[in-house]
């Protein structure tokens, strides 16, 4: 069971590729796109992606989320509180 999910406004991506510096683990450019993607994470229709994670995790999305200049990586918990 995860303890957190990561949330990407895909389509708000400006595709600076800061969070995939910070956390290439979590993080990977799209250069077709020009847009970041998280690995192996679920898109919806809408185009945004999640992915569950495990605690251990939230300190190097945190530091993606907050590198972000456009604020388009939310982080909630299983409560569905937004943290970041």
């Amino acid at each position: 069971m995860s303890d957190f999910k990561i949330l990407h406004n895909r389509p708000g991506c400006i595709g600076c590729g800061a969070c995939a510096a910070v956390a290439p683990e979590f993080w990977v450019m799209d250069y077709d796109e020009c847009k970041s993607d998280v690995k192996d994470a679920n898109r919806r229709k809408d185009g945004w992606e999640e992915k569950e994670m495990q605690g251990k995790d939230l300190e190097i999305n945190k530091e993606a989320a907050q590198s972000c200049p456009v604020r388009v990586i939310h982080l909630k918990d299983k409560a569905g509180n937004e943290l970041i």
